[in-house]
């Protein structure tokens, strides 16, 4: 019999292993890294997104995270703090990865290492290996397998930055129990500690501003510091020796309710959130505990079924991000939204319970 595939064991491929792994379905987990790496988004956890680990027996708090109770915005000429309703976590992805996949290990799956180049209906052609699986749960993440892949067709499109700043007393003074977000012109920055004291610094930003300033990051990063005070007083000194990860062309607020039949599209491969609303990680785990559950109760051709139902409730969360996200990236309608924002807190709110998935 062909075996039941998860392509990418990151959030939503781990989450899909476990249900599937708990539901008797035995799958294949294959990923091209035999341990995790700290992946450049999702270093952020709302309290859905904890609540939803939790069902999965993964808890932020005992992994270490680092507590928010706190959002405070900087945008142009002014900064609003918001106490959140809920405590949120900072947590790295190489931390959480590890749990995820020792879950999904205990669960039963199988993890194989191996680097898909192309995906063609069930067939998979691997660098060390072809098979054919009877279900695929799609879970590569921001990164397009071919034959496999999103459009991307945006005129300005957006690029994922991230760097990581080493813990120091300045650092752990400035973030204790928040999470930040720096809006400019044509891009947005989320800083929040993380379960070792380092501070991960996660960007969107319009390639048009990334070109501006030379297709440098190190130069946009020095551009932004100089321009935004609070942002520059983040960037420790030898903050420019850090690594700094990119990643080109993400087609945030695209979702799909297609699919071809026995192939789960999970995670980002079903649905990108903008990554300022801080629920990329709860789609991707919501997304591969139902594709999981839609393959148990109803076999491969549940997928068509499947994928239309999770659109159809990921839609109106992207829809919010996606203007929160145009108001964030211009200074006149930022500025507006955050004087409303310091005279009515509960506006922001009812933004952010609009961006949650249900």
């Amino acid at each position: 019999m062909s075996e039941v595939v998860v392509l990418g064991a990151g959030p939503a491929g781990c989450a899909a292993a476990i249900e599937l792994g708990r539901g008797g379905g035995k799958p294949v987990l294959i990923d091209r890294n035999a341990r995790p790496g700290d992946a450049l988004c999702g270093g952020f956890l709302s309290w859905r997104t904890a609540q939803r680990l939790g069902q999965l027996g993964c808890s932020p708090e005992e992994l270490g995270a680092h507590r928010v109770d706190t959002l405070m915005l900087y945008g142009p000429g002014r900064s609003v703090n918001v106490t959140l309703s809920q405590p949120c976590w900072g947590l790295s992805r190489h931390a959480l990865d590890t749990r995820l996949r020792a879950l999904a290990s205990e669960a039963g799956s199988t993890l194989e290492v191996d680097t898909i180049r192309e995906v063609d209906g069930l067939e998979l052609h691997g660098r060390s290996s072809h098979r054919t699986a009877s279900a695929l749960f799609l879970a590569s993440g921001k990164h397009d397998v071919r034959g496999s892949g999103r459009p991307r067709e945006a005129a300005d499109p957006a690029l994922g930055l991230r760097l990581r700043i080493q813990p120091s007393a300045g650092l752990a003074r400035r973030l204790a129990g928040r999470i930040e977000l720096h809006l400019f012109p044509g891009g947005y920055a989320g800083i929040v500690l993380q379960e070792d004291g380092a501070a991960n610094i996660c960007m969107a930003l319009r390639k048009s501003l990334f070109a501006a300033h030379g297709g440098d990051p190190r130069a946009l990063l020095g551009g932004l510091a100089r321009t935004h005070p609070h942002f520059g007083l983040r960037l420790e000194p030898h903050w420019a020796e850090a690594q700094i990860d990119t990643i080109g062309a993400v087609p945030y607020g695209w979702s799909t309710a297609e699919t071809r039949p026995g192939v789960f599209r999970v995670g980002d491969q079903c649905a990108v959130i903008p990554s300022l609303a801080g629920e990329g990680i709860d789609i991707a785990v919501a997304s591969g505990m139902a594709a999981a559950k839609a393959w148990l109760t109803g076999g491969p051709r549940a997928s068509t079924t499947f994928q239309a139902d999770f659109h159809s409730a990921v839609t109106g969360p992207i829809r919010w991000a996606g203007a929160a996200w145009q108001v964030a990236e211009r200074p006149a309608m930022a500025s507006a939204a955050l004087s409303a924002v310091r005279f009515a807190p509960s506006l922001l709110e009812k933004v952010i319970l609009a961006t949650r998935l249900a």
